[in-house]
């Protein structure tokens, strides 16, 4: 049975507020010697996918305006955290991440905007893949296997994911310059 697009209280929200809730904890089991962590690793792939599982959930029951603003969000909070501590461990680069960062921000704000004027905005193909890729360069970052003798994977993969989210925010400009043109 679909649910009603203002609804709050739904099993795809429950599980993104859960992503929201036990982010703190991944953050704080993520090593600060770059040697990964099974539990790190475990936990990032539960939220991982859950991230899939809200998705599903919210294709079969039917979107929310609120989870389309939770998903997103939750995305952000889990992946950009995780980023942020991987900098201050020295694993991801403070410049990568930094761009990756300004590019979520700057669309998060595009989608309050877009909003306000009753028009949605949901994720592109790119932002997708993108966010796929961001989570793949944190998980080789805290699994044990590639964080001490291949941190090359985690690396590699953050400079893969900054040019895809780089790409998918210039789609969406593109996208905004076009309807700005148009009206």
């Amino acid at each position: 049975m679909p649910v009603d697009p203002s609804a709050i209280r739904t099993w795809a929200n429950a599980v993104t507020v859960g992503r929201l809730l036990i982010s703190p904890l991944m953050f704080a089991i993520i090593p600060a010697d770059n040697v990964g962590s099974w539990v790190a690793t475990g936990l990032w792939f539960l939220l991982c996918l859950s991230d899939l599982v809200d998705g599903q959930l919210a294709r079969r029951h039917g979107t929310t305006r609120s989870g389309a603003f939770l998903d997103p969000l939750a995305d952000k909070v889990c992946v950009l955290g995780s980023m942020f501590i991987l900098v201050s461990r020295g694993m991801f680069s403070p410049w990568l991440v930094g761009l990756i960062a300004a590019r979520e921000i700057a669309i998060s704000l595009y989608r309050v905007f877009a909003g306000a004027k009753g028009v949605s905005v949901p994720a592109s193909k790119a932002a997708k893949f993108k966010t796929f890729a961001q989570q793949v360069s944190v998980g080789f970052a805290v699994l044990p296997w590639s964080a001490a003798d291949y941190n090359y994977l985690a690396k590699g993969s953050l400079g893969i994911a900054t040019v895809l989210t780089l790409y998918s925010g210039l789609q969406y400009g593109a996208v905004a310059f076009k309807a700005r043109k148009q009206a």
